[in-house]
């Protein structure tokens, strides 16, 4: 049954030296954790969406280390890490087995939880978030690692850290943080990605930061792109938004829910 409380559950949870702030909204069903992209935090990014998600199913979202209410430490951000912390945080709340629904830096640890961890995630989404460098607009990577605090002075990433972080004069250190996210790293094989148990949803914009070509290689490995009216609709899927960038890529709220909880809401596929 729909929740009547929009007031969330609120807490911290003691997670490799952060206190890792949550939300719980709703009730019934697998509970879908929610990851947000960089310089974002739940509200930013899940805002808008959370009403209709939590309508009927038991919505967990978290703020990543530095980012909302959550605390920094001395550690780079690197998707191993965040995986590492959500694996706390699901162990803190007494959770076996999640949904996952991340974006951009969320996607990319979504996608190393689900690799890693296999049995704490049913069902996968990641959102606008390439699986290896390839498959990057490089202008995209160097103007990340160029941000600085008066580059988005007056924007609502820049409020929103302010009113909320714990230490609200360490700005400047999160964007240093986000542009050098993953350095180093070669992102994940393609028998990585054909190996995940999960069923995965791949959203994008058609103005994203990475390449559609990209998308529809990381739909192959998933085991879609094929002709369904002969084999049957795979159990992983590809949504393209029309007219969305990267920073707007969940901003179509209806069109967003409708994917999401139709893909969520399909039965599992039968082994």
């Amino acid at each position: 049954m729909p929740t009547t409380d929009s007031s969330p559950q609120t807490g911290y949870a003691p997670v490799n030296g952060l206190q890792m702030y949550y939300e719980i909204h709703g009730s019934g069903g697998t509970p879908l954790l929610l990851l947000h992209g960089g310089l974002f935090n739940i509200d930013l990014q899940f805002g808008r969406l959370i009403p209709g998600l939590a309508a009927t199913r038991q919505v967990i979202a978290a703020d990543f280390q530095g980012h909302g209410r959550t605390n920094d430490i001395d550690r780079p951000l690197t998707s191993v890490d965040l995986a590492s912390d959500l694996v706390g945080l699901l162990q803190h709340l007494n959770l076996t087995q999640v949904d996952v629904f991340g974006f951009s830096v969320g996607g990319a640890t979504a996608l190393d939880l689900a690799i890693k961890h296999p049995e704490l995630v049913r069902k996968l989404i990641v959102s606008s978030t390439s699986f290896h460098p390839d498959g990057n607009r490089p202008e995209n990577s160097e103007a990340v690692g160029q941000m600085t605090v008066e580059m988005i002075a007056g924007t609502p990433m820049e409020q929103e850290y302010r009113a909320k972080s714990p230490h609200p004069d360490k700005l400047q250190d999160l964007l240093d943080k986000l542009g050098t996210f993953n350095e180093g790293s070669t992102g994940w094989s393609d028998a990585e990605i054909e190996g995940i148990a999960a069923p995965t949803l791949i959203t994008m914009g058609d103005c994203d930061a990475f390449k559609l070509e990209h998308a529809v290689r990381f739909l192959q490995l998933r085991g879609g792109d094929v002709n369904g009216d002969f084999v049957g609709v795979p159990s992983s899927q590809l949504a393209v938004f029309p007219g969305t960038t990267h920073f707007f890529g969940l901003a179509r709220t209806e069109l967003v829910l409708d994917v999401v909880r139709h893909f969520l809401d399909a039965p599992m596929p039968a082994h």
